[in-house]
């Protein structure tokens, strides 16, 4: 049996990790608030936004994490296929959770609904992550921490819903998206100690791309667009902003108004 390190580089990806969760959970939270303050467009335009955060936030987390996991006596390769679709899996399923708490009117059922399809939907994610890992040797695991980290990624997903449907407040966000940063890498690292190796040792080249050869590239690309998202997030107006705007606005083009009509 190989033994398992999931911090290699010590404490540098469960840090990272945690704060890429942080900031996709924040943005995430952010721009649910001003998905339920809009219509329309904009209103689909933002719970888009929301969905790509949080989905990127919890994908970046769990491959940054990755970055540290080393098994001895093999190396490690990661398919590239099952590794995007992992990533698609993020996105989709966060998206149908977001979509169900900003749309539907009975907010308690979409809370459940949507909290259960986007817990099971990251449950997925991360064990598809984990089926693209290839090493010379078989993984096993344990079914009760299997069930305890897909319980965990449900809660987690609940409560990110609630809290998006719930807390406004800058500094409730703030709050919520350490609790929420805390829960997904809980997830994850409960996923990770579920997991066995056994090494068959093997002098063949294992197929596929190394973790600097594909996670990092794409990782810090992921990073990137919350990072500029982020920055776009901050400075767009609030719809409050935006309608104190337009309530000053109308003073003044009434006034512009009766002196154009005494003129003539």
């Amino acid at each position: 049996m190989g033994h398992l390190d999931h911090a290699a580089f010590g404490w540098l990806t469960p840090v990272l990790s945690y704060a890429m969760a942080c900031i996709g959970a924040a943005l995430g939270l952010r721009c649910t608030v001003r998905a339920l303050g809009a219509t329309g467009r904009s209103r689909r335009n933002w719970l888009i936004t929301a969905a790509s955060a949080l989905g990127t936030g919890i994908w970046t987390m769990h491959f940054v994490a990755m970055l540290g996991f080393a098994v001895s006596g093999t190396d490690i390769r990661y398919d590239v296929p099952l590794t995007v679709l992992s990533l698609l899996v993020a996105m989709v399923v966060v998206c149908a959770g977001v979509f169900a708490v900003g749309y539907s009117r009975d907010r308690t059922r979409a809370l459940l609904i949507g909290g259960l399809t986007t817990g099971l939907g990251v449950a997925s994610m991360h064990y598809l992550g984990m089926a693209a890992v290839r090493l010379h040797g078989d993984v096993t695991y344990d079914p009760t921490l299997v069930g305890l980290s897909v319980l965990i990624a449900v809660v987690a997903a609940t409560a990110a819903l609630w809290a998006a449907l719930n807390i406004k407040s800058p500094i409730a966000v703030t709050v919520a998206s350490l609790v929420m940063g805390a829960a997904v890498s809980s997830m994850h690292y409960t996923g990770m100690f579920a997991v066995s190796a056994h090494i068959t040792p093997s002098g063949a080249a294992l197929p596929g791309a190394t973790a600097m050869q594909f996670i990092f590239p794409l990782a810090v690309g992921l990073g990137s667009y919350l990072f500029l998202t982020s920055a776009f997030v901050a400075l767009s107006p609030t719809t409050g902003e935006r309608e104190a705007s337009a309530s000053a606005q109308q003073p003044e083009e009434s006034v512009t108004g009766r002196r154009q009509a005494r003129t003539v």
